[in-house]
């Protein structure tokens, strides 16, 4: 499983890069996040935070929530056992409310 999580951590720096590259969007309170406390744990409270992030709010309006970590965690299925059943429904849940319609892979 800490290989899984140290992927995992290596998957949300690259969301970030993916955002400053293709969106122009510098999420540094996420770099920070993620750079201080890990993949994991930062997922974790923007999941469970019972609103969306300002980075959330940005990337959808710039028609990329591809980019969040909702959708980075529902459309990999390899993510999926670092979740309870509760996060990923949570996740899911905040993609459809603003209309994201998730890919699915492996």
């Amino acid at each position: 499983m800490a290989d899984l999580e140290g992927a995992f951590t290596m998957a949300m720096f690259d969301i970030y890069r993916r955002a400053k590259s293709e969106a122009k969007y510098h999420a540094t309170i996420f770099l920070q996040m993620v750079t201080d406390n890990g993949g994991l744990p930062t997922a974790k409270t923007l999941i469970n935070a019972p609103r969306v992030s300002d980075g959330y709010t940005e990337l959808y309006m710039r028609k990329r929530l591809d980019l969040t970590v909702e959708a980075m965690v529902i459309e990999n299925k390899r993510w999926h056992p670092l979740f309870t059943p509760e996060e990923l429904e949570r996740a899911r849940a905040r993609l459809k409310e603003y209309r994201y319609e998730p890919r699915t892979s492996n």
